[in-house]
């Protein structure tokens, strides 16, 4: 009983000192564009399902390559020291799912799934790589999966979740929610109204003095939806329909205070 106990507690204390160091090493307003990032991408199969399994599988490096592309094109106009700051690839698939997160609970249940995220993430990120930031993409198969749930990204761990559809018909839009939950890593905010998911004007849209208004052919990247009209949007198809706008870029460190 009394080995029982020290290894609970040992566990416990192992955790708090994860939890802590990653927070003195990944505040948000602590990024050093000084030098290169990176995201390390990880697959679930979230089914179990072979078709899920085959598109895993068939997975390289390269299939991630245009998120690095897009974050490196938008942030060309903020003159960073680096000529490609962000690098994105592929680490090994994971054969395990993470904490189910509690959307809609309390702060306190949010607070100890993180930690228990944290904890997740050690054990299972092969490379333990605290220089680069982690994704956990889990897919599922379109045709047996409905909507998938909420995805997010941690600031302080610098790790995130995906849920995204294992197909390639829906490569270039898992791209977007991936993209979108980095950013969230970097220290980014939502610009959408979480009621309807429609972008917030002007915060969230790509242009917001066209004329006229709508359709609005793009939207900023953490703004949800392509805004058709004022009250209705389309998800975007890809990361061409999307734009890091100057709210973001003071967020995550592009432009200074």
């Amino acid at each position: 009983m009394k080995t029982a106990k020290k290894i609970r507690i040992t566990s416990l204390l192992m955790v708090l000192l994860l939890v802590a160091g990653n927070a003195l090493v990944n505040r948000k307003g602590d990024i050093d564009w000084s030098i290169p990032h990176s995201l390390r991408i990880y697959p679930i199969n979230g089914d179990h399902g072979a078709k899920t399994a085959a598109y895993i599988n068939a997975l390289s490096s390269y299939d991630f390559t245009p998120i690095g592309e897009f974050i490196n094109q938008e942030s060309r106009p903020y003159n960073l020291p680096g000529a490609e700051p962000v690098s994105v690839d592929l680490g090994p698939e994971v054969k395990s799912l993470p904490p189910p997160t509690p959307f809609g609970g309390s702060r306190f249940a949010i607070v100890l799934w993180s930690i228990r995220m944290r904890w997740w993430a050690f054990r299972h990120d092969k490379n333990n790589d605290i220089a680069a930031a982690r994704m956990f993409v889990i897919y599922f198969d379109p045709a047996t999966s409905g909507q998938l749930g909420h995805s997010l990204g941690l600031t302080r761990g610098r790790m995130g979740v995906v849920k995204g559809y294992g197909s390639r018909l829906f490569s270039a839009r898992n791209k977007v929610v991936i993209t979108h939950e980095y950013l969230h890593i970097l220290g980014a905010t939502d610009k959408y109204d979480p009621a309807d998911g429609m972008p917030i004007y002007p915060l969230g849209y790509a242009a917001p003095d066209a004329v006229p208004r709508y359709p609005q052919k793009a939207v900023e990247i953490m703004g949800g939806l392509v805004p058709v009209t004022s009250d209705e949007g389309v998800m975007p198809e890809g990361l061409w329909q999307t734009v890091i706008g100057p709210i973001t870029a003071r967020e995550i460190g592009w432009i200074g205070e």
